[in-house]
């Protein structure tokens, strides 16, 4: 008797399952209403409006779908993997460019024992993980911490001409090596993290440039160089959480932008230090951040300047408040500028927000939320509550002058559910 293709398939896939000790699909979907405003502001009192009312998804929980299993393999170790990918429930696709899943969340194989746990793969930063935990928010929505907007949440950065840069590896390490120590520390918990940038580089940094022809008919093309060395990631946290408390520090060192054709490499030093204390009736969150950024530079006719080191630093009070089935958030959050050109910013930029939020359980699978929030920029700050158009900032006509990044705010209102 002949066993169809399909039931040996079947059976194979069967074997497959039963080998494992778990395998689980999960995911959650969250999409709503925004609405947003970005104003600029001429020097003769003129303002222009961005604004833009429109589906968006994530403003509560980000959408995502996973799978996760682990396999027993003996002795105390234990093999896992996680593979999740953000969705876009607005247009029903993945986060690539093409719209198909992309596991860009978290990706990872593990291998786990009474010593903690080693993953490989696409995982969350640790400076990433304080800036979300310490957040009522968890950096969703308008009400996301301007700590980070400001480290790289989103394209609006925040100080045109600046020479401080969004850091492109702010929210996961990619290629990475991860550390995370066991549950049984009384208390005391720690991650480890090494990306490396997996870009192929040469030396001598000359050998980069674009031909001497090339350069005569396009002199621009002198500033193309070799980048390979952006993306590299080494960073920890280390906390402690007792019952209502929760405190933990996190440290890295990244590696932004480099030219090895100009002699320039630019690096961002963080730390970040976040705590919450659970009183059961209210629930307090505190962060504070501190980023430098170091852009080496060789002594050349390109840069005769040497080394500049311009940074922010951010903070953050947040409260939550459980009222039936219901969370009130709140929190205030702030940025401040400093080591910038003084030439361009006599007084150094900063920007704080006011974000308010609400959600509904009618479960502990669905709810709605409602967040709003308001932001403020002053001497030369541009940043935009998360999801905003960026300020309009050319000249207006009749004389008005160039218009300035002044104030930006806006709202969601959604629903989400977790399967």
């Amino acid at each position: 008797m002949k066993t169809p293709l399909f039931a040996m398939t079947a059976l194979a896939l069967a074997g497959a399952a039963s080998a494992q000790s778990s395998v689980t699909l999960f995911g959650l979907v969250d999409e709503g209403l925004s609405s947003y405003r970005s104003q600029s502001e001429t020097p003769l009192g003129v303002t222009v409006t961005k604004s833009q009312t429109v589906l968006t998804g994530g403003n509560s929980l980000q959408s995502r779908l996973g799978f996760k299993g682990t396999e027993d393999l003996g002795g105390g170790l234990a093999a896992s993997f996680w593979l999740e990918a953000a969705l876009n429930v607005g247009t029903g696709t993945g986060a690539t460019a093409g719209g198909g899943i992309a596991f860009n969340r978290r990706s990872t194989v593990s291998l786990s024992s009474a010593f903690g746990e080693v993953r490989l793969g696409r995982d969350f930063t640790p400076t990433y993980l304080n800036d979300n935990i310490f957040d009522p928010f968890n950096n969703n929505g308008v009400g996301a911490s301007l700590i980070a907007v400001a480290n790289g949440l989103s394209a609006a950065f925040g100080v045109p001409n600046s020479g401080f840069q969004a850091n492109p590896s702010y929210l996961n390490g990619v290629n990475s090596i991860g550390y995370f120590t066991p549950a049984s520390l009384g208390g005391f918990y720690a991650q480890l993290m090494y990306a490396a940038n997996g870009a192929t580089s040469i030396d001598p940094g000359g050998l980069t440039a674009p031909g001497a022809a090339a350069i005569a008919a396009n002199p621009a093309l002198a500033a193309v160089g070799n980048n390979a060395r952006a993306g590299r990631y080494i960073g920890g946290r280390f906390g402690y959480t007792k019952g209502p408390l929760d405190v933990a520090l996190a440290l890295a060192s990244s590696t932004t932008a480099s030219n090895y054709y100009l002699g320039s490499t630019t690096g961002l030093d963080i730390w970040n230090l976040g705590a919450s204390y659970d009183f059961d009736i209210v629930k307090l969150y505190a962060e504070y951040s501190n980023n430098k950024q170091n852009t080496s530079l060789a002594v050349n006719s390109f840069n005769p300047f040497g080394t500049t080191k311009p940074g922010a630093n951010g903070g953050l009070l947040g409260v939550t408040v459980p009222v039936g089935a219901g969370l009130i958030k709140f929190t205030y959050s702030a940025v401040l500028y400093n080591n910038l050109p003084a030439n361009l910013y006599p007084s150094q930029p900063k920007a704080d927000q006011f974000a308010l939020g609400y959600v509904y359980n009618f479960s502990k699978r669905t709810a709605i939320y409602v967040n709003t929030s308001y932001l403020n920029n002053k001497h030369g700050a541009s940043l935009v509550v998360e999801g905003a158009p960026l300020y309009y900032t050319g000249t207006v006509p009749g004389g008005a002058g160039n218009a300035v990044p002044n104030k930006s705010m806006g709202y969601n209102v959604g629903v989400r559910h977790a399967f």
